[in-house]
């Protein structure tokens, strides 16, 4: 495998304000193909600002951002065309079922016919979800509806798969399983995974960690060297404090 093959979501020098306030500070970091790196940040960290600007929501005006080697500012349809968004609020059409679901957001990548249904039920299966495929969404659960969008998030195939907040409001045996799901994509499937978090216990000591506080990364490297032998979340409040104390 070539060290371009090994491309997967390049970060650098990304800064975004709203008016006078720096949401981002000069942010940079990367991610490998096939790895599972957790954004870990408190609430008002720059999180979904990064999102925001991950997929084109916002354009940025200092920094780039490249999706496998490519531009998101020089050629963003090819770049976004590489992503795969589950979005911190659901985006799911209550009253059709599973697969009608799949079917409209297949169409808006001009998916359709045996392929679309291919893939759908390749989606689907991955995620546990094929059995559900013509139930009604609004008679899943939590958890059901997680899944479901994450297996959306895959029909058409992307090279790198964001996830803001993905498990908010969800029971801890749904946490548990929607992240197992997900590490296995990265680790099976080599997915490219970024799952933006406030929860340490989502976190295992051999992903990639990024720490996001007031803008900036305070750190990045697997988990288990942040944490170095303490809790993570002894680690974490230390990051942020210490910020906090020398602001």
């Amino acid at each position: 495998m070539t060290s371009q093959d090994r491309t997967g979501l390049e970060v650098d020098r990304l800064t975004h304000r709203y008016g006078s306030k720096t949401a981002l500070d000069g942010v940079s970091f990367s991610v490998e193909q096939g790895t599972f790196c957790a954004l870990l940040g408190p609430n008002g960290a720059g999180k979904s600002t990064l999102f925001a600007l991950l997929t084109r929501l916002f354009v940025p005006r200092e920094g780039t951002i490249r999706v496998a080697g490519v531009s998101l500012q020089e050629n963003p349809r090819a770049a976004l065309a590489m992503i795969g968004v589950v979005f911190q609020q659901p985006t799911l059409d209550l009253d059709l079922s599973v697969v009608q679901n799949m079917k409209y957001f297949a169409a808006l990548h001009g998916l359709s016919g045996r392929e679309a249904d291919k893939r759908i039920g390749e989606s689907l299966s991955r995620l546990g979800m094929a059995e559900r495929a013509n139930e009604k969404v609004r008679s899943l659960n939590g958890g059901h509806r997680r899944r479901m969008e994450i297996a959306r998030s895959l029909v058409h195939r992307p090279r790198i798969l964001l996830l803001d907040e993905p498990t908010v409001g969800l029971d801890a045996a749904s946490r548990q399983s929607i992240t197992e799901h997900v590490h296995g994509l990265a680790r099976d499937d080599g997915l490219t995974v970024l799952w933006a978090t406030h929860l340490v216990d989502e976190v295992g000591d051999s992903d990639q960690l990024v720490v996001l506080h007031q803008g900036k990364i305070r750190a990045d490297a697997t988990s288990g060297e942040i944490r170095n032998g303490q809790p993570l979340a002894q680690a974490f409040a230390r990051l942020t404090n210490d910020c906090e104390a020398a602001a």
